[in-house]
């Protein structure tokens, strides 16, 4: 399901300082990585106060990144995007432990996820990594005995 993740309001969840000057950077490395190990696409996270100049919205791997400018904030470009999917929005899902924006979204039709809770899956799918790759069948026990019966006679002269 694609998902509408208020950034700032996640980020203090996921053990980051909102303080840190990359702080957006690190989750959005945080969120790719989760996307890469989970297999889910669809995300969009916002970010509000944008430095001028710089792009609005950015492909970054996975995810879709938005940097909101003032007067506008994060939450109000969620409240603009699930009105702006109309009637698609109950296929989205919203991240936000903030109120209004869970209200907004259920008015809306998205399912709403608080932030406390996605952190708890982001977590989890990092810290088990990627997926066991399936087991390569070693060797029987019968064949390990003929390469050592092979080995062991190329090792003795005749």
């Amino acid at each position: 399901m694609p998902t509408l993740i208020d950034g700032h309001n996640l980020i203090p969840k996921l053990g980051l300082d909102l303080n840190s000057f990359d702080d957006e950077t690190e989750l959005v490395a945080r969120l790719n990585e989760f996307c890469r190990l989970s297999r889910k696409t669809g995300l969009e996270v916002y970010f509000d106060n944008a430095p001028p100049g710089s792009p609005e919205t950015r492909k970054i791997g996975q995810l879709t990144a938005h940097f909101v400018r003032k007067p506008l904030i994060a939450d109000e470009a969620i409240r603009l995007r699930l009105k702006k999917l109309g009637r698609a929005a109950r296929n989205w899902s919203v991240v936000s432990s903030d109120q209004r924006v869970q209200a907004e979204a259920r008015t809306a039709g998205a399912a709403v996820i608080s932030s406390d809770e996605f952190a708890a899956t982001v977590i989890d799918t990092l810290r088990a990594g990627p997926p066991a790759s399936p087991r390569q069948p070693g060797l029987s026990e019968r064949e390990i005995n003929e390469w050592l019966a092979l080995f062991n006679s190329h090792g003795k002269q005749p």
